[in-house]
C-alpha cells in the first residue's frame, strides 16, 4: 500500500505571516506587579524547531484577576527560525482555587487543532497539575535568574509537553 503526502490543499489555515505576531509580546508594559520574561523553543517530534508558529498567552494580573481593565492579560508572539518565542509580562497572582499559571495557545499551519497547555512557575497544588500524573513536570517552567522563565514546549514524542482538549 503507498503513503498518501498531504498538499497544501489539505493542510488547515489560515497560514500566518510574521507581522501577525509582531508587538503584541509585551505585555508588561504599564502593569503593576512584578515584571518577568518568558522564553522558550517550539520543537516538534524530531527535535527540529518550529518557524512561524503563533504563540498566545493568557494570564491574570498580579493579584489573580482576569478581569482587570488596566491589564489585559493577552499577548502573541512568533517563534524566530530557532523555534524560539518571548514574552515580556507581569508574575501572575493565584486566582481562587489555582496557583499562579499562564495558559499557552499555539497555533500553526498544518495543526489539526489548536493546542493548549500550561505554565506553572513552581511544583505547587493546583488541580491540573495534580490531574497531570505522569508529565506534571513538563508543564513547570524553569527559572533562568532574576525575573527569567525557560518554558520549551514539544509537540510530539518523547518529551511532549502535556496539552488539553477544548471542547
Amino acid at each position: 500500500m503507498s503513503r498518501l503526502v498531504p498538499t497544501a490543499e489539505m493542510t488547515l489555515g489560515p497560514f500566518f505571516p510574521r507581522e501577525f505576531a509582531a508587538g503584541l509580546n509585551d505585555l508588561a508594559r504599564g502593569a503593576a506587579g512584578e515584571a518577568i520574561e518568558i522564553t522558550g523553543r517550539v520543537l516538534q517530534a524530531d527535535g527540529r524547531p518550529l518557524e512561524h508558529l503563533v504563540v498566545e498567552i493568557w494570564q491574570a494580573d498580579a493579584q489573580g484577576r482576569f478581569d482587570n481593565p488596566a491589564f489585559h492579560g493577552w499577548g502573541r508572539a512568533a517563534t524566530d527560525a530557532a523555534g524560539i518565542y518571548v514574552f515580556r509580562t507581569i508574575k501572575p497572582g493565584a486566582c481562587e482555587g489555582r496557583a499562579p499559571h499562564i495558559n499557552f495557545l499555539l497555533l500553526y499551519s498544518g495543526l489539526m487543532r489548536q493546542l493548549q497547555t500550561v505554565m506553572y512557575f513552581d511544583d505547587t497544588r493546583d488541580p491540573v497539575l495534580e490531574a497531570v500524573k505522569a508529565g506534571g513536570e513538563r508543564l513547570i517552567a524553569a527559572r533562568q535568574g532574576e525575573g527569567r522563565y525557560r518554558f520549551d514546549i514539544r509537540l510530539r514524542g518523547e518529551g511532549e509537553t502535556p496539552f488539553f482538549d477544548d471542547g
